[in-house]
Order: structure tokens, then C-alpha cells, then sequence
């Protein structure tokens, strides 16, 4: 058995460890929902980076995929709305592309909040599916490295409600790498 107790109070006891981590995020960013809305982009990178370090890495996606593209063309298409939209078949997008400003796409099935952006080279964002819990976010980080006349795109995902990693994982390739593909060519 583990037994798990983050700072809101909430303690939990399963012999999965990984279910008990997945759990511990949840309620984590479910309980503090308002005062998340509210933090600065330092302070919520802050958070976040604290609570991953408390809770792990458990439940996680962790993907690598190449481009025939440069950094800079990934970047701006995952960054500016009409280009996203387009790679989204044309769904409703808004991207505020500055560090705390907020973004909706596939007509607001995705939105969150930018927490870190570096032109060509990282996108950090508070993450959500529309049909999470009020105030339950995840963590995305997606880095952007040239090799060449390619880019190699890695991505982790973490602190996603627990059993959501079915449907995340997958649907990254389907919905964002796959059209990114065959936007960018």
C-alpha cells in the first residue's frame, strides 16, 4: 500500500503508486482552481514545477516526433491562431501568443492558459479538455530542437486526470502531429 498526503489535506491509499500520483494532481489543481486563476505566469510556473516535483511524473505522455520543417515554422504554426486553425481543419482557435495569455482551439474542446513561451524553441501551457472538472488543468511542454533541415518536436504531458492517458496519448498523433505534418509540407 502507498499512502500519498499533498498540502490541501488530501491523503490517499492504493497499492499503484502511479494511481495515487495521477490522483494527488488532480485533486491538487482542483482544489487550488481559484487561486490559479488568478497567479501570474511566475507564480503558476512556480506551482506547478513544486507540485511536480511533490506528486512525480507518474502519469505522463512523453512523445518524440521528427518534422521536415525548422523550429521557427513548428513554433509559429502551434502559436498563431489562424495558422493553428488551418492545421485543425479549420475549428475556431484563439491564441493569445504571450506568456499568461490564454488560448482555445478545436473550437474550445482544448483551452488553457500560455505559461512560458520561447520563440522556436519551448511552449509551456496550463492545459485542459473541456469536459475536465472546473479548475483541473494539466501541465504541456513542448520542446523544439533543429537537426538539420528537421525538427526533432518532444513533448510531455503530465498531470492529466487519472485514466486520461488512453485518449491524450493517441490523440496528440491524430489531432496535432499528424495534421501538423501534413500542414507543414
Amino acid at each position: 500500500m502507498t499512502t500519498l498526503t499533498c498540502d490541501c489535506g488530501f491523503s490517499v491509499e492504493e497499492e499503484n503508486r502511479y494511481e495515487v500520483e495521477a490522483k494527488m494532481w488532480h485533486h491538487a489543481i482542483h482544489d487550488h482552481a481559484d487561486m490559479l486563476k488568478s497567479m501570474s505566469v511566475e507564480q503558476l510556473t512556480q506551482w506547478l514545477a513544486a507540485k511536480d516535483k511533490q506528486l512525480g511524473d507518474s502519469s505522463a505522455i512523453h512523445q518524440e516526433v521528427m518534422f521536415a520543417a525548422s523550429p521557427n515554422r513548428i513554433y509559429e504554426a502551434l502559436t498563431d491562431a489562424a495558422q493553428f486553425s488551418k492545421v485543425a481543419g479549420g475549428a475556431p482557435t484563439e491564441i493569445t501568443p504571450e506568456a499568461g495569455g490564454s488560448f482555445s482551439c478545436f473550437g474550445g474542446m482544448i483551452a488553457g492558459k500560455n505559461i512560458e513561451l520561447v520563440p522556436n524553441k519551448r511552449i509551456v501551457q496550463a492545459w485542459r479538455v473541456a469536459n475536465w472538472d472546473e479548475g483541473v488543468y494539466s501541465l504541456v511542454k513542448i520542446e523544439l530542437e533543429g537537426q538539420g533541415s528537421e525538427t526533432r518536436l518532444t513533448l510531455s504531458h503530465t498531470g492529466f486526470p487519472g485514466g486520461q492517458e488512453a485518449h491524450l496519448a493517441p490523440g496528440w498523433h491524430t489531432n496535432y502531429w499528424e495534421p501538423l505534418k501534413q500542414y507543414l509540407a
